[in-house]
């Protein structure tokens, strides 16, 4: 019986043709669906296009979750309609529930398909024949390349299944996509095991057979995977492995966190900084560096993304303001906008405890104000840290062209927040970030990229002010990093003339506060809490939000309750492949 490629549609190979641009021949070869494995593993250039069709399996955030955000399963937001996965599953505590499904369980299923495509790479690409029109040195470094990719792809979909689910099986095999993709891999691994010794090591030895900076930043190639790439990728894991959850398991030091984040910046920063145009406001070059691309707008921040066509105004619709049309979508919680500093650099409340928040007093829904920073609750987005305003639209906040003055308008009955609408925002906010503006011109005819960030340069900068902290306390090389990714942002005062972050701990939470409104958004929260330790006082506090009164005056509200127990910390393994292997389920489930 002749095998079929599955999981390879010609719909994806369209999308594998866009972002491999130079491979324009991919629209040239018949539907992926009339090709069997035996044509794939004589032709090169179909085996090509199978490789490149893994590009296809890196997730995309944007409404990824059944409509909804990861970031709206933290503390940072709350979906505003009630069918968005974020809220059937995660916010109820119900880990089993389908609407979660593209996060919970799909996740298992698709990162072990990618992984078994690699695997096929892997295990066939010294059989295939070359392409006739290559010499056999083209061909022997095609295959280097496309080697160490498919190296480089397995490792982070591994990761990627660490994160939810913990160690599981490593599978190097070539498994029937038919069967369940495990068994006979039921035994799970040690934290060193998986990320050390698999994990780190793939990423170390295939890093320089990839592409090398200059040849994978051409136009032609935007969005391959690069040297660079494995670099971040492990400067990123071994943050991840030296923080407090896994450091005891792992080995992995702080001191290993902070050279491998120094490593990126001695090897490959000349290749890259924090995206900044002149004579552009701070927040617009903040809000830029996750939609400007690489290869159109010359965005040096950018590490590793996922590279997409073009959307229009039906990639927003789901988290634009119902007073242009939208679905509310996607809206900030008060929770992230009381992490914002002032435009000063000073804090406007006095303390702030392991999560990055400021501490709310008992019975209190307002954390206690620091006087000296001029921080004022009834008019408490005046003169704060400008990357606000880049990431959540407020009461007032000029923005689109349907609605009275086009400017957000959350008071009762108002454009924003009507009568009868169940979308209008919950929280008295919606999103900002990851919006391309230009969409909603032309009668909402525009479009725009709004490729996905996976890593850019500002979270080298933070791996490092991170590592350096809880090797020295506070210190230069900690000031720097914190004062660079900042002081972009359009903060203007300095770190280190700040008297309240003089400890190692006072320090350390304002780094994680700092990652958060950073990183707002971007999936780094999610997992953050859970590295550090602390995610039961993250995520099971409630979501906070406001009221704007018709007269303008603010009150805060609970917006929402949460549930978080210590077993979520990893999400359950999937039922089916429990009763199908046997393989252990995580702790609690």
């Amino acid at each position: 019986m002749k095998k079929s490629i599955k999981y390879m549609s010609f719909g994806l190979l369209l999308g594998a043709a866009a972002m491999m641009s130079s491979c324009s021949d991919f629209l040239d070869k018949q539907p992926s669906n009339e090709l069997t494995q035996e044509k794939v593993l004589a032709d090169w250039n179909l085996f090509e296009e199978f490789h490149y069709d893994t590009y296809n399996f890196l997730l995309h955030g944007a409404l990824r979750v059944n409509d909804s955000w990861l970031d709206a399963t933290t503390d940072l937001a709350e979906t505003s309609y009630s069918t968005a996965g974020s809220r059937t599953t995660f916010n109820i505590g119900n880990y089993y529930g389908s609407g979660g499904a593209a996060e919970l369980s799909d996740t298992w299923e698709s990162r072990y398909r990618g992984i078994r495509k690699c695997n096929m790479v892997l295990a066939n690409i010294n059989k295939v024949p070359k392409n006739p029109r290559n010499s056999d040195d083209e061909h022997a470094e095609y295959v280097k390349i496309y080697t160490a990719e498919a190296r480089l792809f397995r490792a982070w979909f591994y990761w990627e299944l660490f994160l939810r689910f913990g160690p599981l099986p490593i599978v190097t095999d070539v498994l029937d996509p038919d069967g369940d993709l495990v068994t006979p891999y039921v035994n799970r691994p040690t934290v060193k095991q998986y990320v050390v010794d698999f994990i780190l090591k793939e990423l170390a030895e295939c890093e320089a057979d990839l592409l090398d900076h200059d040849t994978a930043w051409a136009s032609s190639r935007a969005g391959r995977l690069s040297q660079p790439v494995a670099r971040a990728l492990a400067s990123r894991i071994k943050l991840y492995m030296a923080s407090p959850r896994y450091a005891s398991e792992s080995g992995i030091t702080w001191q290993d966190a902070a050279d491998a984040a120094k490593s990126f910046m001695d090897d490959y920063g000349q290749y890259f900084g924090l995206f900044q145009l002149e004579n552009i406001p701070a927040m617009e070059n903040y809000g830029n560096a996750v939609l400007y691309t690489t290869y159109n707008d010359n965005n040096n921040e950018t590490i590793f993304f996922r590279n997409d066509q073009p959307i229009g105004w039906s990639g927003i619709a789901a988290d634009t303001p119902v007073g242009e049309g939208g679905r509310g979508g996607n809206c900030p919680s008060q929770n992230l906008v009381d992490m914002y500093d002032m435009a000063d650099g000073s804090a406007p409340f006095t303390t702030y405890d392991a999560t990055g928040a400021p501490v709310y007093p008992s019975g209190s829904l307002t954390p206690a104000i620091n006087g000296a920073s001029g921080y004022d609750d009834a008019d408490m987005w005046s003169n704060r840290d400008p990357r606000l305003a880049a990431t959540v639209l407020y009461q007032g906040t000029p923005w689109g062209t349907m609605r009275e003055n086009s400017t957000i308008d959350v008071r009762p009955g108002m454009a924003d927040n009507p009568n009868g609408n169940t979308n209008a925002t919950p929280t008295g906010y919606y999103m900002r970030k990851y919006i391309p503006a230009t969409i909603l011109s032309s009668n909402h005819g525009g479009t725009a990229r709004r490729l996905w960030t996976i890593i850019r340069y500002a979270e080298i900068l933070m791996n490092y002010a991170e590592a350096m902290n809880e090797l020295n306390g506070p210190c230069s090389e900690v000031y720097d990093m914190l004062d660079r990714v900042r002081h972009r942002g359009g903060i203007t005062g300095n770190v280190a003339d700040r008297a309240d972050l003089g400890s190692k701990e006072a320090m350390r939470n304002f780094i994680h506060k700092e990652r958060t409104v950073e990183f707002a958004f971007e999936e780094h929260r999610s997992w953050d809490v859970r590295r550090w330790n602390v995610a039961v006082e993250a995520l099971a506090r409630p979501i906070y939000g406001i009221n704007v009164a018709m007269d303008g005056k603010v009150s805060r509200k609970v917006a929402q309750e949460r549930v978080f127990q210590e077993k979520m910390y990893l999400y359950p393994v999937p039922e089916g492949e429990v009763w199908k292997t046997g393989i252990e389920n995580n702790p609690g489930w």
